[in-house]
């Protein structure tokens, strides 16, 4: 009897667990879902004033009107700054995230770079995390942090037994500063305190140059190949300044050589204010800010659109020609310094840029001293997508003629 007993005031005991267990889940719940229907509606309101696309649904906002496929969403938002110029800037809302597009030198210079509020944008994670696509994008990110902490170990132990070397034999060679490259300078500078960096800021750097800086300067030698095609008059000029440096020779370029091809540099700027090598990129507000009057609230995104942002008629008129002379100093005279923004960083961000640059140069040089470029592709028959870069989905179809012969 006292067995059957404990067995049924056990199964009461369970199901009134269990019922507790679902009601305070459900409270639980609901009080989540309260905040963040408070939390939708308070920032809704605070950002009412920032003008904003027709159509957005309640939480889901402008969710349902937006393309899936990367090409055709990122012709979606060419569209809307193109067709909203007139405006300072424009909100959409992703869900219950007002999203701020820019496409202004001005609102960019003066809410973005330099300030400390702004953070680079990163994915909803513990989220990500659980699905395919999260599992798959830890797994690559640790092989490419894994790939440039071997490059950084291997090179800081080499210079570390260079410099047990050196103070075990005074006859070991010197180490020739001139020579160093970019890792060794990392690995060796200092702060004021006389602190070195670590090896987390060590690789961030590594990263960037090794994988960021060899996509975005692909892709602009590609397009500049495909406009230097298009534009045989702008490759004609190209011409008679590579023969005016080299000559008919054969012989490498110099850094000399480089400084001198002024018209070439042109045309890459030209190229990548067309077509830059980030088409847009985005930023986390984490402090309240004022953009162009309108107040953006905490935990918005801003999305910057170089895109856009290059083709305002205010510095470059008929912003769809290609044309090379718009960055001859003299017509760059008063243009706004943030109107141009090509690898997603301002002027004061320039030893990147700097360093593309020579690369561009020295890549685009040596192809155009033995080649004649040719193309009949229309822009519109490119599909350009702004993926993380931006990239012709069809392709680019080029023609290359040795120079002085008939061989293609």
């Amino acid at each position: 009897m006292l067995a059957l007993w404990l067995l049924s005031v056990g199964q009461k005991l369970l199901l009134w667990g269990g019922l507790c267990a679902v009601s305070l889940a459900g409270a639980i719940l609901t009080l989540n879902l309260l905040r963040m229907v408070a939390s939708y509606a308070w920032t809704w309101q605070q950002m009412r004033a920032v003008p904003t696309l027709e159509g957005a649904y309640p939480f889901l906002g402008h969710a349902m009107m937006l393309k899936p496929d990367a090409r055709d969403f990122f012709q979606q938002m060419i569209q809307y700054t193109e067709e909203h110029r007139h405006l300072p800037l424009l909100k959409l809302w992703l869900g219950p995230i007002p999203v701020v597009f820019l496409y202004n030198a001005e609102n960019v210079e003066k809410q973005l770079w330099g300030r400390t509020l702004v953070l680079k944008a990163t994915m909803i994670p513990s989220m990500f995390k659980q699905f395919i696509d999260g599992w798959e994008h830890k797994r690559s990110l640790k092989i490419l942090h894994n790939f440039t902490k071997n490059v950084i170990t291997e090179r800081a132990n080499e210079m570390k037994r260079h410099e047990e070397g050196r103070s075990n034999d005074k006859d070991f060679p010197p180490h020739n500063n001139k020579r160093r490259g970019f890792l060794d300078l990392l690995l060796n500078v200092t702060d004021d305190q006389g602190n070195k960096l670590s090896y987390e800021e060590i690789r961030e750097e590594v990263d960037t140059f090794m994988f960021e800086g060899h996509d975005t300067t692909a892709a602009a030698i590609n397009l500049s190949l495909y406009l230097l095609g298009s534009y045989p008059e702008v490759q004609q000029k190209v011409d008679h300044e590579l023969e005016e440096v080299f000559g008919r020779s054969d012989r490498p370029a110099t850094l000399d050589d480089l400084k001198k091809l002024k018209y070439l540099e042109c045309v890459v700027k030209e190229s990548l204010r067309l077509f830059p090598s980030v088409p847009f990129f985005a930023r986390n507000l984490n402090e309240d800010c004022e953009v162009a009057g309108y107040r953006i609230v905490k935990g918005s995104q801003v999305i910057i659109m170089p895109y856009a942002l290059h083709r305002d008629p205010r510095y470059f008129p008929n912003p769809e020609e290609f044309k090379p002379e718009r960055f001859f100093p003299e017509n760059s005279k008063g243009r706004h310094s943030y109107a141009y923004v090509p690898f997603s960083a301002g002027p004061r961000n320039c030893i990147g840029q700097k360093f593309a640059m020579m690369e561009e140069k020295t890549i685009l040089s040596c192809i155009l001293r033995h080649f004649w470029v040719e193309s009949n592709q229309k822009r519109e028959e490119l599909g350009l997508a702004g993926e993380l870069i931006l990239r012709p989905s069809n392709g680019i179809w080029i023609k290359l003629k040795r120079r002085n012969t008939n061989e293609s």
